[in-house]
């Protein structure tokens, strides 16, 4: 061998591309509860929808209002319900009910509890199974 020995070839250097895909789906879907003190009415499925709306007016006006949600399922007992939001408009909703405090001059806290595009995965939560 001329030269000694023979260089050997570097691989080349490894390149990496981000990507960022968004939901393509329609609609989002937030399990949430509705935490009150004792001895304070609980809210019907009509003063719950209004209580939503309520919450998006106060944070984000009337345009904020106008966002389509719905309430698919509510339990009165256990104050926890299922809604549906367009997926744009899935942040405003979540910001407007973590800021909401009050319901009818007590306080009162949100938490959503599970939220994804796909209504099945609110079916079952797998905190909740019991073996």
């Amino acid at each position: 061998r001329p030269g000694g020995c023979m260089a050997r070839a570097e691989p080349p250097a490894a390149s990496f591309e981000r990507r960022v895909l968004r939901s393509a789906a329609e609609h989002h879907y937030l399990r949430v509860r509705l935490e009150l003190p004792d001895g304070v009415a609980r809210p019907t499925v009509a003063q719950f929808k209004q209580l939503v709306v309520s919450a998006l007016r106060e944070l984000h006006g009337e345009v904020g209002a106008a966002l389509p949600v719905d309430v698919l399922t509510y339990e009165e007992k256990t104050l926890s319900a299922i809604l549906r939001v367009i997926s744009s408009g899935l942040v405003k909703l979540w910001s407007a009910l973590t800021l909401l405090g009050f319901y009818q001059n007590r306080r009162c806290a949100f938490r959503v509890l599970q939220t994804s595009p796909f209504l099945l995965a609110l079916a079952g939560n797998s905190r909740e199974l019991v073996l």
